[in-house]
Parts: C-alpha cells; structure tokens; sequence
C-alpha cells in the first residue's frame, strides 16, 4: 500500500486492450515528446514533461524546428514545425501567452506577401526532406500550412495582428475550392471548426462536405478501397477515412457522414492496430527513421479519435 499523502499510481491499461498494447510501442519506438504526450493523454501524466520536451524543437526566432514534423529534417524553424508545436501545445492547454506572442512573431517572418504561411521556407534547401515536398525560393501561400495554424489560435482565443490577414487568407482559401484533396480538406475543417464566424464556418464546411463526397476523397466503405480514388501525388494505398476529417464528433465535417459510414471508419481505425501496437503511417515512407518517428504520432492521434467517439480502448 501507498503512503498516506502519497501520489496516486497512474492507471494501468488493462492487459491486451489496445491501449496496453500501444503503451507497449510507445516505450519502445517513440521519441521522448511522443512519451511523454502519451503519458499525457492516457497515464494520467503531466503537461509539464510534454513542455519542456517540446522545447528542445525551438529556435531564437520563435518558430520550431529539427524535425518535429519527421519529414523534415535539419534544425531550422519551419511553419509545418510550428503548427505541429501549435497542435502539441493546445493539447496540454498551453497555447497562449508569451508562447504564442512569440510564435506568432516567427510567424509574421516568414509570411508571403498575401499575409500567410507556405508549406516549406527556403530555409530548409540544403537539409534533408521529403522528395514529395518541394522547396522553391518564392513559395506560395497554402491552405495546407496556414489554416491548422490559424484555427488553432483561434481556438485559444490568441489575439495578434498576423492573424487578421491570415484569417482573410484561409476565408478565400476554403472558400474558393473546387477540386482538393484530402490533406487540404482536413486544413480547412482544423481553420473551420475554431474560427469566429461560425455561421459562416458552417456554411463552408457544408460546401466542402459535399465536395469530399462528390470527389470521393473520403472512403466510405472500407471494405470496397479499390472504388475510391488515391489522390494524385499519394502513396499507393493512401486513402483517407470519415474519422480522418472529423477526428471528434464535435467536428463540423461530422456531418458530411451518416452513422453507419462513421461506424465503418472508425471500425477500421480499430483493427488498424498492428502485431507490435502500434498504427501504420500511410503516406510515402522515404526514410527509415521517418517512420520510426512518425508512428507513435499516429498512434496517439489513433487513439484519441477512438477515444472521443467513446470506443474502448483500454
């Protein structure tokens, strides 16, 4: 028995449930932010040992680097860092504050001339990175980068005037879609589910709802993958899912799904777990340790998704 006053022991997964079996993966593959976040979320850890892991990513500038987002790699800040940090830190409900005065200064620095953010900086030519991001010396705004960001300031109420601009960006942006795909869809529901304006987030993610069907980004039966569509430039296999768009029933793309096509999605996620725990990465594996990296990332978002449409998981 415990002391008297003594902390309480954390939970223990129960045996073989798919949390036990993913905690098994995660001490044995994940980098130490990926552990401690895991903790987090499912041992009753603390935000503090997330934090100051995360902190080993930031640079001067404000902005995160060294290859928090795997396929990127070297040490210089990089917008997909910083969203990534972003999202890591509105997880343990720290999005705010001088952090995010800081942030949102790097943010301010590496902005095209429309006010928002490109996918990669100029600043990565030279260190590794993924063959299917490219690096340009006048790279565009993207939804894809600046709609995450912006929805998750938003969503902590973070007040700077990058954002105005930004904002208008990701209007225009989500706005103006006609032919996506899925990665920029699940930009636009992360910028619509937190922003101001929520008739109007509700109208667009209504609009955007019957593109993802009407172009069949999102596979409905999980049965039948081979009658949908893998987007150009993806992985053989790289198909996205109903749970992939509205990772909690609070999401607005929860309504582009009846409740058999989310059943069946999230029946999927489930028997995804692979022998060693963990869940696969389906995008192109271009490197070992990329991989290695990025798989306790997915198991953890896994996870969580099971968790908040209240699948059991241990």
């Amino acid at each position: 028995m415990p002391e008297t006053g003594a902390s309480p022991l954390p939970p223990t997964p129960s045996a073989r449930s798919p949390l036990f079996r993913a905690e098994h993966f995660v001490w044995l593959t994940a980098r130490v932010l990926e552990q401690h976040l895991f903790a987090y979320h499912f041992l009753n850890g603390g935000a503090d040992p997330v934090d100051t892991a995360l902190d080993a990513y930031r640079n001067d500038d404000g902005g995160y680097g060294h290859a928090l987002e795997p396929d990127l790699r070297g040490p210089v800040s990089q917008p997909l860092h910083t969203g990534h940090a972003l999202r890591v830190l509105d997880a343990i409900g720290r999005c705010g504050g001088q952090r995010a005065e800081r942030v949102c200064r790097y943010l301010t620095s590496v902005s095209t001339a429309d006010g928002a953010l490109p996918a990669v900086h100029p600043d990565q030519r030279g260190y590794p990175a993924a063959p299917f991001i490219p690096i340009v010396d006048d790279p565009p705004s993207e939804l894809l980068a600046t709609g995450p960001v912006v929805g998750l300031l938003h969503r902590n109420a973070v007040w700077h005037a990058w954002l105005f601009r930004a904002t208008d960006f990701c209007w225009q942006a989500v706005e103006s879609l006609e032919k996506s795909h899925p990665y920029e869809i699940e930009a636009a529901v992360a910028f619509l589910d937190s922003a101001p304006d929520r008739p109007r987030a509700e109208a667009a993610a209504d609009r955007l709802g019957r593109l993802v069907r009407e172009q069949r980004l999102a596979v409905l039966d999980p049965e039948h993958l081979g009658a949908y569509p893998v987007a150009p430039g993806y992985a053989p296999g790289e198909h996205h899912f109903p749970h992939d768009f509205a990772r909690t029933p609070h999401s607005l793309a929860r309504a582009w799904f009846t409740d058999d096509e989310m059943t069946r999605s999230l029946d999927f996620l489930a028997t995804a777990q692979q022998d060693d725990g963990g869940w696969p990465v389906r995008w192109r594996q271009w490197a070992p340790g990329t991989a290695l990296e990025a798989r306790p990332m997915v198991t953890i978002d896994a996870l969580r998704t099971l968790r908040a449409y209240g699948r059991y998981v241990g």
